[in-house]
């Protein structure tokens, strides 16, 4: 599966995030063979839930797994802290971001920490979260701990 097509699963995971009352930040956990293991989106507006962030609701949904080896994270936004963490725990290998304008994130820590870490600078990805911020301050600034 090529990285456009990848980001345009966890864009679309974005938006119903978005359209459910949350922040529209979606991620999706590819297998080693192309194949989608998990799907998700940010749910910490809609579950009440503080640890419901894109890429853990994604990995979440992918189940139980020996190895996450030769697995690609993709991401809307780079991911905070909390779910950088997750990728380092667990092994997943390479990460793919929309962007990283909006929030700065802790993927150069990934990065630097063997993690395969591409950030596309996409400028859907990035109006969508400006868009947000801009609309939505208060429940931005409690989403990234502010």
């Amino acid at each position: 599966m090529d990285t456009d097509t990848m980001l345009a699963l966890a864009v679309a995971e974005a938006r119903a995030g978005l359209a459910a009352g949350g922040i529209p930040i979606g991620a999706v956990l590819i297998g080693p063979g192309g194949d989608v293991w998990g799907r998700g989106h940010n749910r910490r507006v809609q579950d009440g839930d503080p640890s419901a962030h894109g890429e853990t609701t994604a990995f979440r949904a992918a189940g139980r797994r020996r190895s996450y080896a030769g697995t690609t994270m993709v991401t809307t936004l780079s991911p905070c802290w909390f779910c950088s963490g997750l990728i380092r725990q667990f092994g997943i290998p390479s990460l793919v971001i929309g962007e990283a304008r909006t929030f700065p994130g802790a993927h150069e820590w990934l990065a630097a920490n063997g993690v395969a870490v591409t950030v596309l600078d996409d400028p859907e990805c990035t109006a969508m979260m400006t868009a947000f911020i801009n609309d939505h301050p208060e429940l931005w600034f409690e989403d990234i701990g502010d």
